[in-house]
């Protein structure tokens, strides 16, 4: 390999691939979203939908991870870690929809998927990590990629509670407010994937402070990066706690939730934006 870390440009068919993925999660968006607003292009048909969406999260799969994967390297660019994060909360959302009702997430979750893949076309970065021959450090990376997952369908989830409360008060109604569940309902699986996405961080900011020293020789230094990240963990950490000894709901778990998120992104997403897109660095 030449350069020892130069990073192997991606196959012919991948970006076809992704401009197929794109067109595909695009059709979809629209589909829901002429429902939500009550001009349906196609009837619904929620066995085909689910059907179509894992078909897509095969291909999807290959697409994001196939140009993260390079010989012994893992490539880090915010545009392939972006869509692999999102690939990620598909799967989740996927795979919960066989026990839960989740209707409304699919409103974020589609556009979302095709501007992240966009993205990935655009901005792929190139930020090389080694070490695939550990795996201790290969299972670091896939947990923290499914904490920031977990916590993201938790902000949507408070994004949603915050739309359909207003919306209750308000005495509005639109269609997608007779498929939603009930708010109670949203806001217990908040709660759920935030319960699981903390333990996952906890672990993430744990192992990260090990393989820091490992990787570059020397302790943890306090970049943004890291201040941010603690800041998220003690604000989902307040959260869950407040949750179980006051019973914290409602407003305040919606605007705890979404300041974690903020913190979150600003730790990991927000560094990756400010180095290789403005510094121009990996």
């Amino acid at each position: 390999m030449p350069g020892g870390d130069e990073i192997i440009p991606m196959t012919g068919f991948l970006p076809v691939l992704s401009l197929v993925l794109i067109v595909a999660y695009g059709v979809l968006s629209w589909h829901f979203i002429s429902h939500w607003k009550n001009r349906p292009w196609l009837p619904r048909n929620p066995r085909t939908e689910h059907t179509v969406l894992g078909v897509l999260l095969i291909l999807h799969a290959v697409a994001a991870f196939g140009p993260m994967l390079q010989g012994e390297l893992v490539s880090l660019g915010v545009g392939r870690a972006l869509a692999a994060v999102v690939w990620l909360m598909l799967t989740i959302y996927w795979t919960c929809s066989f026990f839960y009702r989740v209707e409304g997430l699919q409103l974020f979750m589609m556009p979302l998927a095709m501007l992240t893949l966009a993205f990935a076309q655009l901005f792929p970065g190139s930020h090389a990590v080694h070490d695939l021959h550990n795996p201790a450090f290969v299972l670091h990376i896939l947990v923290s990629m499914l904490a920031y997952s977990l916590f993201a369908i938790g902000a949507l989830l408070a994004i949603l509670m915050l739309w359909l409360e207003r919306s209750l008060h308000g005495r509005r109604s639109s269609p997608l407010l007779k498929q939603l569940p009930p708010l109670l309902t949203l806001e217990k699986m908040m709660f759920q994937v935030l319960s699981v996405g903390f333990v996952l961080l906890t672990l993430t900011l744990l192992s990260g402070v090990v393989f820091y020293e490992e990787v570059f020789g020397r302790s943890v230094a306090f970049t943004h990066k890291t201040v941010f990240g603690v800041i998220s963990w003690v604000l989902f950490g307040a959260l869950l706690a407040g949750r179980i000894r006051y019973g914290w709901r409602g407003k305040v778990a919606i605007r705890w939730t979404l300041a974690g998120f903020a913190a979150l992104l600003l730790a990991y997403i927000g560094s990756k934006i400010v180095l290789e897109l403005i510094l121009h660095r990996g």
